[in-house]
């Protein structure tokens, strides 16, 4: 990963990841992963950036290979996405057509990266996500049974303002190495589910 991770922050324009293969040694919940995933991104850059757009670059450019590394190995979603350095947007954002907007550095990271990546993969944005989400509470069958696996037999995922929680990682004190797993394992169950 460290390799692909260098040569894709020295490329001359366009970066993306590629598809990693699910551990041997991964728990139970990795294991359902039976296709290769094939979530892909391409960074928009100006042809002769300022030192401001070169830094965002680097920052957008990290945050995206550990998120799409993530999907990848835990995940079968495909998706090809448009990622663009917008210094106008408070935040970040995610859309369905397949575009990520950055702006505020603060939100250059892997939690964001992996939060937008759900937008634009329907949460939030989808008809799926209206039908399924809209009541407060997520309706799916999949997606509320690996929740009640991670957090117990009433464990719910709750819903509103095209968010989810838990593991929405809708901010930056929810992220860890476990609730990042269990986001993309949750974003795949709720695709199946019909998002």
């Amino acid at each position: 990963m460290a390799a692909l991770a260098a040569a894709l922050l020295t490329g001359p324009g366009i970066a993306q990841a590629t598809p990693q293969a699910a551990s041997q040694s991964a728990p139970a919940a990795r294991e359902q992963v039976s296709a290769a995933a094939t979530i892909t991104w391409t960074l928009e850059r100006a042809g002769n950036p300022t030192e401001d757009q070169r830094t965002a670059y680097d920052l957008i450019t990290r945050a995206m290979n550990a998120a799409v590394a993530r999907y990848n190995n835990l995940s079968d979603l495909g998706k090809s996405i448009t990622v663009r350095y917008d210094p106008g947007v408070p935040t970040a954002d995610g859309n369905i057509n397949g575009t990520i907007r950055f702006g505020n550095r603060a939100y250059m990271n892997e939690r964001t990266a992996l939060h937008e990546i759900a937008h634009t993969i329907g949460v939030g944005t989808s008809s799926g996500w209206s039908r399924l989400g809209g009541s407060g509470t997520w309706t799916g069958a999949q997606a509320t049974a690996l929740v009640r696996q991670f957090d117990g037999a009433s464990a719910k995922i709750s819903t509103g303002g095209g968010h989810f929680w838990p593991y929405g990682l809708n901010y930056d004190n929810e992220f860890s190495n476990t609730a990042a797993d269990r986001h993309v394992q949750i974003v795949a169950a709720m695709v199946r589910d019909g998002l």
